[in-house]
């Protein structure tokens, strides 16, 4: 068993931005050498979190509305008055997704179904570079 890690950056607008970072994990399972293993993804921060959609238009839309149903932007929120900032939605949202995610892989590819991309979405109010740890732990 061998565990490898790579760090990935991507940069975004923030306001519930969601990223497709699929071919970014899929090159790190790649890369590694491992056949089949386990494929840990974590982001740094505490207002952004990673999940598996069908990475389409109308999805990323529908979450966004989603999103601020539960959460919205421009609520008023504790946190704000503690930092003196602005998003305590963002810090919301992300704890209710999570900031990880683990991918099987089989035959050195991730198992995903046809459908489903790994995304980033970053809930932050202003934009951002992020920084996602991808563990791999294979053979």
């Amino acid at each position: 068993m061998s565990v490898r890690a790579e760090t990935v950056t991507v940069s975004s607008r923030g306001h519930t931005d969601v990223i497709d970072i699929t071919k970014q994990a899929s090159q790190c399972v790649e890369r590694s050498g491992c056949r089949a293993g386990i494929a840990i993804l974590f982001v740094s921060g505490s207002t952004a979190g990673i999940t598996t959609v069908e990475y389409e238009p109308g999805l990323v839309k529908d979450l966004r509305i989603a999103y601020e149903k539960i959460a919205p932007e421009k609520g008023g929120y504790h946190h704000h008055d503690t930092w003196g900032d602005d998003n305590g939605s963002a810090h919301v949202r992300a704890s209710m997704l999570g900031p990880s995610l683990t991918v099987p892989f089989v035959d050195g590819k991730l198992h995903l179904g046809t459908w489903q991309q790994i995304v980033l979405i970053d809930f932050d109010t202003r934009p951002r570079k992020r920084e996602i740890l991808v563990q791999i732990l294979g053979e």
